[in-house]
Protein backbone atom coordinates (compact mmCIF):
# COMPACT_ATOMS: atom_id res chain seq x y z
CA UNK A 1 0.00 0.00 0.00
CA UNK A 2 1.48 3.19 -1.13
CA UNK A 3 0.00 6.54 0.16
CA UNK A 4 1.13 10.18 -0.51
CA UNK A 5 0.39 13.48 0.34
CA UNK A 6 -0.37 15.25 -2.86
CA UNK A 7 -1.73 19.39 -2.87
CA UNK A 8 -5.40 19.21 -2.10
CA UNK A 9 -7.62 17.85 -4.25
CA UNK A 10 -5.01 16.81 -6.98
CA UNK A 11 -4.48 13.54 -8.75
CA UNK A 12 -1.85 12.42 -10.68
CA UNK A 13 -1.84 12.78 -14.25
CA UNK A 14 0.04 11.17 -16.94
CA UNK A 15 3.18 13.40 -18.10
CA UNK A 16 5.78 13.54 -20.64
CA UNK A 17 7.37 10.76 -22.54
CA UNK A 18 11.02 10.41 -23.55
CA UNK A 19 11.29 7.36 -26.14
CA UNK A 20 14.92 5.16 -26.04
CA UNK A 21 17.48 6.50 -28.29
CA UNK A 22 17.17 4.45 -32.07
CA UNK A 23 20.16 2.35 -31.65
CA UNK A 24 19.51 1.42 -28.03
CA UNK A 25 19.03 -2.96 -27.66
CA UNK A 26 18.25 -3.50 -24.30
CA UNK A 27 15.79 -0.67 -22.73
CA UNK A 28 13.98 0.44 -19.17
CA UNK A 29 11.04 2.60 -18.82
CA UNK A 30 10.83 4.23 -16.01
CA UNK A 31 8.08 6.03 -14.74
CA UNK A 32 8.93 9.29 -12.34
CA UNK A 33 6.79 11.15 -10.03
CA UNK A 34 6.78 15.29 -10.87
CA UNK A 35 5.57 17.87 -9.02
CA UNK A 36 6.91 21.58 -9.01
CA UNK A 37 4.91 24.10 -6.22
CA UNK A 38 5.76 26.49 -8.27
CA UNK A 39 3.69 25.76 -11.25
CA UNK A 40 0.21 25.24 -9.48
CA UNK A 41 -0.12 22.34 -11.84
CA UNK A 42 -1.62 18.45 -10.74
CA UNK A 43 1.62 15.93 -9.79
CA UNK A 44 2.16 13.32 -12.98
CA UNK A 45 4.09 10.69 -13.98
CA UNK A 46 6.76 11.26 -16.61
CA UNK A 47 8.46 8.36 -18.90
CA UNK A 48 11.97 7.75 -19.49
CA UNK A 49 13.00 4.84 -21.85
CA UNK A 50 16.93 4.50 -21.10
CA UNK A 51 19.48 2.87 -22.76
CA UNK A 52 21.12 0.14 -19.82
CA UNK A 53 23.98 -0.28 -21.89
CA UNK A 54 25.11 3.29 -21.56
CA UNK A 55 23.97 3.06 -18.10
CA UNK A 56 25.18 2.46 -14.46
CA UNK A 57 22.97 -0.51 -12.75
CA UNK A 58 22.18 1.23 -10.06
CA UNK A 59 18.43 3.52 -9.95
CA UNK A 60 20.38 6.27 -9.12
CA UNK A 61 22.60 6.07 -11.83
CA UNK A 62 19.30 5.88 -14.09
CA UNK A 63 18.33 9.26 -12.11
CA UNK A 64 21.33 10.49 -12.96
CA UNK A 65 21.92 9.75 -16.44
CA UNK A 66 18.04 10.98 -17.26
CA UNK A 67 18.78 14.14 -15.19
CA UNK A 68 22.06 14.78 -17.31
CA UNK A 69 21.41 13.90 -20.47
CA UNK A 70 17.46 14.43 -20.74
CA UNK A 71 15.83 16.14 -18.37
CA UNK A 72 17.49 18.50 -16.27
CA UNK A 73 14.23 19.58 -14.58
CA UNK A 74 14.08 16.49 -12.74
CA UNK A 75 14.77 17.09 -8.91
CA UNK A 76 15.85 14.03 -6.45
CA UNK A 77 18.76 14.24 -3.48
CA UNK A 78 21.66 11.91 -3.46
CA UNK A 79 25.15 12.15 -2.33
CA UNK A 80 27.00 9.70 -1.05
CA UNK A 81 26.24 6.85 -3.95
CA UNK A 82 27.56 4.22 -0.94
CA UNK A 83 24.13 3.68 1.26
CA UNK A 84 25.53 5.43 3.90
CA UNK A 85 24.36 9.13 3.90
CA UNK A 86 20.24 7.89 3.23
CA UNK A 87 19.94 10.80 0.84
CA UNK A 88 18.52 8.94 -2.03
CA UNK A 89 15.98 7.12 -0.05
CA UNK A 90 12.80 7.06 -2.20
CA UNK A 91 9.93 4.80 -3.30
CA UNK A 92 11.02 2.76 -6.49
CA UNK A 93 8.51 -0.36 -7.23
CA UNK A 94 5.78 0.07 -4.41
CA UNK A 95 8.78 -0.07 -1.57
CA UNK A 96 11.15 2.46 -0.09
CA UNK A 97 14.70 1.70 -0.93
CA UNK A 98 18.12 3.99 -1.46
CA UNK A 99 18.73 4.44 -5.12
CA UNK A 100 22.60 4.26 -5.01
CA UNK A 101 22.65 0.39 -3.88
CA UNK A 102 18.49 -1.08 -5.38
CA UNK A 103 19.85 -2.61 -8.84
CA UNK A 104 17.75 -1.88 -11.73
CA UNK A 105 17.78 -5.75 -12.72
CA UNK A 106 15.97 -6.37 -9.46
CA UNK A 107 12.75 -4.90 -10.58
CA UNK A 108 11.03 -6.87 -13.95
CA UNK A 109 9.12 -4.57 -16.33
CA UNK A 110 9.13 -0.70 -16.05
CA UNK A 111 10.24 1.00 -13.22
CA UNK A 112 7.97 3.00 -11.01
CA UNK A 113 9.63 5.83 -8.77
CA UNK A 114 7.70 8.20 -6.19
CA UNK A 115 8.57 10.07 -3.22
CA UNK A 116 8.69 8.50 0.06
CA UNK A 117 5.15 7.72 0.93
CA UNK A 118 3.11 9.84 3.35
CA UNK A 119 5.15 12.80 3.45
CA UNK A 120 4.78 16.09 2.39
CA UNK A 121 6.75 16.77 -1.38
CA UNK A 122 8.94 19.73 -1.50
CA UNK A 123 9.13 19.27 -5.50
CA UNK A 124 9.36 15.65 -7.27
CA UNK A 125 11.45 13.11 -5.33
CA UNK A 126 12.28 15.49 -2.79
CA UNK A 127 9.82 14.84 0.89
CA UNK A 128 10.29 17.27 3.23
CA UNK A 129 11.96 15.38 6.34
CA UNK A 130 11.82 18.57 8.66
CA UNK A 131 9.24 17.03 11.28
CA UNK A 132 11.10 13.26 11.06
CA UNK A 133 14.36 14.92 11.54
CA UNK A 134 12.77 16.82 15.00
CA UNK A 135 11.34 13.69 16.45
CA UNK A 136 14.97 12.39 16.24
CA UNK A 137 16.10 15.08 17.61
CA UNK A 138 13.38 14.81 20.52
CA UNK A 139 14.79 11.65 22.17
CA UNK A 140 18.07 13.21 23.05
CA UNK A 141 20.04 11.20 20.15
CA UNK A 142 23.43 11.62 22.45
CA UNK A 143 25.23 10.46 25.97
CA UNK A 144 23.83 12.10 28.87
CA UNK A 145 25.94 11.60 32.37
CA UNK A 146 25.72 12.60 35.82
CA UNK A 147 29.37 11.46 36.87
CA UNK A 148 32.11 13.62 37.10
CA UNK A 149 33.98 13.69 33.12
CA UNK A 150 36.80 11.56 32.65
CA UNK A 151 39.90 12.69 31.73
CA UNK A 152 40.10 10.70 28.72
CA UNK A 153 37.10 9.56 27.84
CA UNK A 154 34.12 6.95 29.00
CA UNK A 155 35.09 3.92 28.75
CA UNK A 156 32.63 0.71 27.71
CA UNK A 157 33.27 -2.97 27.82
CA UNK A 158 33.61 -4.96 24.62
CA UNK A 159 29.99 -6.97 25.96
CA UNK A 160 28.22 -3.75 26.56
CA UNK A 161 29.40 -2.13 22.97
CA UNK A 162 28.56 -5.36 21.48
CA UNK A 163 24.80 -4.57 22.55
CA UNK A 164 24.49 -1.80 20.48
CA UNK A 165 24.99 -3.51 17.41
CA UNK A 166 22.30 -3.47 14.54
CA UNK A 167 21.58 -0.12 16.38
CA UNK A 168 23.78 2.53 15.48
CA UNK A 169 24.11 2.17 12.13
CA UNK A 170 20.56 3.73 11.06
CA UNK A 171 21.59 6.24 8.62
CA UNK A 172 18.18 8.21 9.13
CA UNK A 173 17.14 7.47 5.59
CA UNK A 174 13.16 7.48 7.05
CA UNK A 175 12.38 4.09 4.66
CA UNK A 176 11.06 2.41 7.72
CA UNK A 177 9.04 4.99 9.47
CA UNK A 178 7.56 5.98 5.84
CA UNK A 179 6.96 2.52 5.44
CA UNK A 180 4.81 2.30 8.86
CA UNK A 181 1.01 2.58 8.53
CA UNK A 182 0.98 3.35 12.01
CA UNK A 183 3.42 6.36 11.27
CA UNK A 184 1.52 7.79 8.37
CA UNK A 185 -1.71 7.86 10.54
CA UNK A 186 -0.14 9.37 13.82
CA UNK A 187 2.95 10.78 12.56
CA UNK A 188 2.18 14.02 15.16
CA UNK A 189 2.26 11.86 17.87
CA UNK A 190 4.00 8.83 16.77
CA UNK A 191 7.54 9.05 17.03
CA UNK A 192 7.86 6.27 14.32
CA UNK A 193 10.41 3.40 14.18
CA UNK A 194 13.58 5.41 13.23
CA UNK A 195 13.32 7.55 16.46
CA UNK A 196 12.72 5.09 18.26
CA UNK A 197 15.59 2.39 17.16
CA UNK A 198 17.37 5.84 17.77
CA UNK A 199 16.03 6.12 21.51
CA UNK A 200 16.61 2.50 22.32
CA UNK A 201 20.45 2.65 21.00
CA UNK A 202 20.78 5.41 23.72
CA UNK A 203 19.02 4.05 26.51
CA UNK A 204 20.72 0.27 26.39
CA UNK A 205 24.46 2.29 26.42
CA UNK A 206 25.82 1.27 29.55
CA UNK A 207 27.62 5.03 29.41
CA UNK A 208 24.18 6.66 29.56
CA UNK A 209 22.81 8.00 32.88
CA UNK A 210 19.43 9.12 31.86
CA UNK A 211 17.60 5.71 31.24
CA UNK A 212 14.87 5.95 33.85
CA UNK A 213 14.66 9.59 32.57
CA UNK A 214 14.32 8.36 28.60
CA UNK A 215 12.21 5.81 29.76
CA UNK A 216 9.69 8.59 31.20
CA UNK A 217 9.81 10.76 28.05
CA UNK A 218 8.53 7.64 25.87
CA UNK A 219 5.58 6.47 28.43
CA UNK A 220 2.84 8.37 26.39
CA UNK A 221 -0.27 6.64 24.40
CA UNK A 222 1.32 7.64 21.59
CA UNK A 223 5.51 8.10 21.12
CA UNK A 224 5.72 4.59 21.90
CA UNK A 225 2.14 2.74 22.04
CA UNK A 226 1.20 3.50 18.29
CA UNK A 227 3.40 0.87 17.16
CA UNK A 228 1.56 -2.16 16.38
CA UNK A 229 4.15 -4.15 15.24
CA UNK A 230 3.07 -4.63 11.29
CA UNK A 231 6.80 -4.78 10.41
CA UNK A 232 7.43 -3.08 7.34
CA UNK A 233 9.96 -1.04 9.22
CA UNK A 234 12.47 -4.20 9.40
CA UNK A 235 11.21 -5.89 5.95
CA UNK A 236 12.03 -2.28 4.45
CA UNK A 237 15.30 -1.67 5.99
CA UNK A 238 17.61 -0.79 3.41
CA UNK A 239 20.88 -1.40 6.41
CA UNK A 240 18.92 -4.60 7.40
CA UNK A 241 18.48 -3.53 11.37
CA UNK A 242 15.33 -4.59 13.07
CA UNK A 243 13.58 -1.53 14.61
CA UNK A 244 10.10 -3.58 15.50
CA UNK A 245 12.91 -5.48 18.13
CA UNK A 246 14.04 -2.47 19.28
CA UNK A 247 10.59 -0.88 19.66
CA UNK A 248 9.26 -4.46 21.46
CA UNK A 249 12.47 -4.21 23.76
CA UNK A 250 11.68 -0.49 25.06
CA UNK A 251 7.95 -1.97 25.62
CA UNK A 252 9.05 -4.75 27.90
CA UNK A 253 11.61 -2.29 29.87
CA UNK A 254 8.42 -0.30 30.27
CA UNK A 255 7.08 -3.20 31.79
CA UNK A 256 9.84 -4.37 34.13
CA UNK A 257 9.50 -1.10 35.70
CA UNK A 258 6.10 -1.12 36.92
CA UNK A 259 6.60 -4.96 38.22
Amino acid sequence: MVEFRLPQNSRIRVGKTWPAPKDAKRTKVFKIYRWDPDTGENPRLDSYTIDLDACGPMVLDALIKIKNEIDPTLTFRRSCREGICGSCSMNIGGGNHLACIYGIDEIEGDISIYPMPHMPVVKDLVPDLTHFYAQHASINPYLITKSPEPGTEWKQSIEDRKKLDGLYECILCASCSTACPSYWWNADKFLGPAALLAAYRWIIDSRDEATGERLDELEDPFKLYRCHTIMNCTNTCPKGLNPAKAIAEIKHMMVDRIV
